[in-house]
């Protein structure tokens, strides 16, 4: 089974959400997902100040395999990105929930969080 940790929320796309200190939230794709995708080569992510819904498509990650929308864990607005990923796209690969991490975003209501798949719920879902 792929790497599932116990202190973040989970989607049914396979993105992952932390809630911050300052009440963002970090957003990436789960070590299942970038395993299913294989080798990260680029990801487009949503621009800094752009409002994303909950379950729409906020970017893409292009991989050897194939190209996957990044689907909005939750709606709010984007309050960066991470710069790491234009240069090396690979740490989605390599550390997808550190250094692999994708964008943050302010939710407009904080409770969607709390309505997201907990590990055990993520894991059944794609064991």
């Amino acid at each position: 089974m792929s790497n599932v940790p116990a202190d973040l929320r989970y989607t049914s796309e396979h993105e992952w959400v932390r809630v911050e200190a300052d009440g963002t939230v970090r957003v990436g794709i789960t070590d299942h997902a970038q395993d299913q995708l294989g080798d990260v080569v680029y990801v487009s992510l949503p621009a800094e100040g752009e409002a994303v819904s909950a379950g729409g498509a906020c970017g893409e990650v292009e991989s050897t395999k194939s190209v996957s929308d990044i689907t909005a864990p939750v709606s709010g607005t984007v309050t960066g990105h991470n710069p790491g990923l234009e240069t090396r796209p690979d740490l989605v690969n390599t550390d997808p929930y550190g250094d692999g991490w994708m964008f943050t975003l302010t939710p407009e209501d904080p409770a969607q969080v709390e309505g997201l798949l907990d590990a055990a719920a993520y894991t059944a879902h794609v064991g």
